[in-house]
């Protein structure tokens, strides 16, 4: 019986084999090759070199001992745990077990490929490595997220870097392939105007975080998304050193002439983005207030109208420079606006994007002995005596309250007022 049903239906059943099949090998092999397997050409604006290729990309090929939160907390990642014996002088990180190069040797810590100035590196064995830190300093295992890479850019993530080209020292594109099969071609071009030069031309589908839209908001063959920025703070930096600058009331004044309502993207109110867990928002907020403003300018003793106060800026932030020019004027301030490419020699107020640390750590910018990084040539014993504590604090509650006062105090003084965290915009060809 059932022979003879098989060779009366024996066509049918080997058609049915054969389909089967071949949805098998259709569905294996073909569709990731037809879903997943296509070319995205990605523009990005800047001037990076292989070690400081933005920290997007760098994730996308790599991962480092630990990880941020979107709050800046520090998580394990390669890493599954650390101590530190001697509260933050010496480290100790353990890896996790079966973790792979893309290379699919195991990750040890014989591997990983760090150096630092200043930390002398152990490897105890191939699951332990120690650092040893000439200094305590609380935030180190927030620097080691970070990716690692074996060498080169041979990493641990998802995404495999199988192509780079570079010219000057600079990364000009860089291919990199998904485990899934997905492509990615990124290109790097110096500035705006050529990135977006570059997508009416057709050299890529895509540009990741623009400042300005300008024109595809009206091209029907573009699709334009915008999101806040929380990471970036447009700021005006004033220098300390200035006669008149250097008066408090003077940039306090200066604060409080400025409608901040009136400027592009979201309200920022100090020097820390408001997802970080150490975000303080009771600060002094600088509400726009002319009266106020004229009183405390006119208050500053070594204040002379017809000085003029040199505003310098980069030239995206150029009209938002002309309104504050506008704002400052009003109160009686002359003001002169300078375009600069970088951050200048000498000036009296720069206003500049200031992109926020990942770690609420800020010794660098704002302490009094940073000489090559303090632009606003900052001084302040409180403030260098918070700085110094928070880098010794290993207890997180307890370091949370040394930032909720670096933060209180330093937007009282106002050695910068801090605008607006700006918005930035991501273009892709319909």
């Amino acid at each position: 019986m059932t022979s003879t049903f098989f060779f009366k239906f024996k066509g049918i059943l080997v058609l049915g084999m054969v389909i089967g099949i071949g949805i098998f090998l259709i569905v294996r092999f073909l569709l990731p090759v037809i879903a997943v397997g296509k070319t995205e050409r990605i523009g990005m604006t800047g001037r990076y070199r292989v070690e400081t290729l933005p920290a997007e990309i760098q994730s996308l090929a790599g991962k480092g001992l630990t990880k941020l939160d979107e709050n800046g907390v520090v998580e394990p990642d390669l890493a599954k745990s650390w101590e530190t014996p001697d509260k933050g002088k010496t480290w100790i990180f353990y890896l996790r077990d079966e973790i792979y190069w893309q290379d699919e040797s195991e990750v040890t810590t014989e591997n990983l490929n760090y150096e630092f100035l200043d930390v002398e590196i152990e490897i105890k064995d191939e699951k332990t490595i120690i650092f040893k830190l000439e200094e305590v300093f609380s935030p180190f295992p927030s620097i080691l997220s970070k990716p690692v890479f074996k060498r080169g850019l041979l990493g641990s993530g998802d995404w495999e870097v199988t192509k780079i080209r570079i010219s000057g020292n600079f990364v000009q594109n860089l291919t990199l392939l998904h485990k899934d099969g997905l492509k990615r071609i990124y290109r790097f071009y110096p500035t705006e105007e050529r990135t977006k030069l570059a997508f009416k031309l057709g050299e890529i589908d895509k540009i990741l975080y623009i400042f300005n839209e300008a024109p595809f908001a009206s091209w029907k063959t573009a699709e334009v998304a915008s999101q806040v920025d929380q990471g970036i703070i447009v700021s005006i930096f004033f220098d300390g050193a200035h006669p008149v600058l250097g008066e408090k009331s003077f940039r306090q004044g200066l604060a409080y002439a400025i409608n901040k309502e009136e400027l592009p993207g979201e309200r920022a109110l100090g020097p820390v983005s408001p997802l970080s867990w150490v975000y303080n928002p009771q600060v002094k907020t600088y509400s726009y207030n002319p009266s106020r403003a004229k009183e405390l300018v006119e208050d500053t003793e070594s204040f002379n109208q017809d000085e003029p106060v040199r505003l310098v800026t980069t030239p995206i932030l150029l009209p938002v420079a002309e309104q504050i020019k506008g704002y400052w004027e009003e109160v009686g301030v002359k003001t002169v606006v300078q375009v600069s490419s970088g951050v200048p020699q000498e000036y009296d107020a720069l206003l500049a994007m200031f992109a926020v640390p990942n770690d609420p750590d800020q010794y660098s910018i704002w302490h009094s002995t940073q000489l090559a990084t303090n632009i606003s040539n900052y001084k302040s014993p409180r403030i260098d005596k918070l700085l110094e504590d928070g880098r010794n604090e290993i207890n997180q509650t307890d370091r949370r309250k040394i930032y909720l006062d670096f933060q209180r105090f330093l937007v009282e003084d106002s050695p910068a007022a801090f605008l607006y965290h700006p918005d930035i915009y991501t273009i892709r060809r319909k």
